[in-house]
This record gives C-alpha cells, sequence and structure tokens, in this order.
C-alpha cells in the first residue's frame, strides 16, 4: 500500500506516521518511510540513531547536479526532467529492522510554479516511489500535499489527515480535501488524535461528517513525555498502539 499523512502542524502527525510504520514493521512488512515535512522529524519519531545527522535530499547538491546536470538553486536554463532515480530509496535511505527511510527536505521556491532541479529530482523521485516500489509506502507530508502530482496522486491508496479536536485543524482537512480532488486523489480517511472523550470524538464526527473516520488515539501522557524525551512513541506504553492495530486491520 502507499500511504501518504497529512494535517495541520501540531496535530501528531508524525506521531500518528511513526507508530503505524514502527507497528507495520512488527507485523513483517517492509515499510519505506518518506519524511516529506521540512519541519518535522520522522527519523527521530520512528527512532532512527542520530536522526538530527541525516541530510535532506534537497539539500544533497552534488546529487542533484548529477542527476538533473544543473546546478540546484538555479532558476531557467536547460536540465533533465526526468532524471535516474530508481536506485536512490536503497541507496540513500536509512535502515531500523525492515524499515527504511528518506528525507526529502522542502524546497525554496522562488515564484509559484518554479521549475528548478531540486523540486524536479523530489517529484521523480516521489513519482518512482508510489508507482514502481513494492514495500508499503507511508509518506509523512506537509500541511498539504505538495509533493504530490496529478500522476501520482491516482496511485496513493489512501490519503491520511490527521485532526485533532479544534476549529484550524478542521478547516485544515477542508483544504487538504479540496486541494486532493483537484489532482483526482479521492480515497481520503481522517484519524481523529489528541481525543480526551466520547465528546471529543462527536466534535470531529459532527463537523468532519463528509470524511471517513480510520480511528481515533487518545490524549496520552506517555506519548507526550516521549516526544519531550526525543524517544520514538512506539518505545512507551500507551493505549494508541492498540488502536494502530485495529486501523491498520481497517486499511
Amino acid at each position: 500500500m502507499k500511504i501518504a499523512v497529512s494535517g495541520k502542524g501540531g496535530v501528531g502527525k508524525t506521531t500518528f506516521s511513526s507508530l503505524l510504520i514502527r507497528t507495520l514493521d512488527e507485523q513483517g512488512k517492509h515499510v519505506l518511510a518518506i519524511d516529506a515535512d521540512p519541519d518535522a522529524n520522522l527519523a527521530a519519531a520512528i527512532g532512527l540513531p542520530n536522526a538530527e545527522d541525516i541530510v535532506p535530499i534537497a539539500e544533497m547538491k552534488d546529487l542533484i547536479f548529477e542527476r538533473t546536470e544543473a546546478k540546484p538553486g538555479s532558476i531557467g536554463g536547460f536540465f533533465k526532467l526526468n532524471p535516474k532515480v530508481d536506485d536512490l530509496p536503497d541507496v540513500l535511505s536509512k535502515k531500523l529492522g525492515n524499515i527504511k527511510l528518506m528525507r526529502l527536505g522542502g524546497v525554496k521556491k522562488g515564484g509559484a510554479g518554479c521549475i528548478c532541479p531540486e523540486s524536479t529530482l523530489l517529484k521523480a523521485l516521489v513519482t518512482h516511489i508510489v508507482l514502481a516500489r513494492n514495500e508499503v509506502v507511508v509518506m509523512d507530508m506537509e500541511a498539504g500535499i505538495e509533493h504530490l502530482g496529478r500522476g501520482t496522486a491516482q496511485a496513493v491508496d489512501r490519503l491520511i489527515v490527521v485532526v485533532e479536536p479544534g476549529r484550524r485543524s478542521i478547516d485544515t482537512a477542508g483544504h487538504i480535501k479540496k486541494l486532493a480532488s483537484e489532482i483526482r486523489l479521492n480515497q481520503i480517511s481522517v484519524i481523529g488524535n489528541k481525543i480526551r472523550g466520547p465528546k471529543d470524538e462527536e466534535f470531529l464526527k459532527k463537523n468532519l461528517s463528509d470524511f471517513d473516520f480510520l480511528g481515533f488515539l487518545p490524549y496520552d501522557e506517555p506519548l507526550i513525555e516521549a516526544d519531550l524525551n526525543g524517544i520514538s512513541p512506539y518505545d512507551v506504553k500507551s493505549k494508541a498502539k492498540e488502536e494502530i492495530k485495529k486501523i491498520i486491520a481497517k486499511l
């Protein structure tokens, strides 16, 4: 399966992604984890050692030049629009058990619709990952779906939007759904996170009545402590881990 995870910053998107990835690994799946959110650190959340030392692909200037034949940061001129990328998931990923992780990084856009060597390489890589890889792919994305194009979006099996009980989170979910519909990505589900009780569940169901809910994760002190202490949320005792198993069964 190819799964993209999105949501407003701070809702627990990366916590959910890491729990999903580690549980799939425990179940014997080979998982390719893609950190496509420049503001998140999926590697640390999974529990990869020295996560802060992982260089995002968007910052690998020599690689970008080698594959696109253009200097990173340049706009205009000639460069390859179909760079070779099929070897990169195996060559550049960091490994933990059967998990392979790649950190894409952000592309500094010089203007709307900017075409630059960095974005070209990343888009080609995401296209290859979604269309041609045979692992389970989990992509932790920004509060939008910037890395997905029309061609790749339709090959994503599920876009999961993580929401918390709150107006801004709900508004972001609606925005993501609109963006997704524009590239014909219609397989969308929601995960409710930081749920304190039945009232929070009902609030989300009422305000997102046109969404399919995959499950709800509790507001859990051990998960918050794990984040504060730089520990993977999977490595603490949390009720959320049982909920993740139910969500995987539904998927």
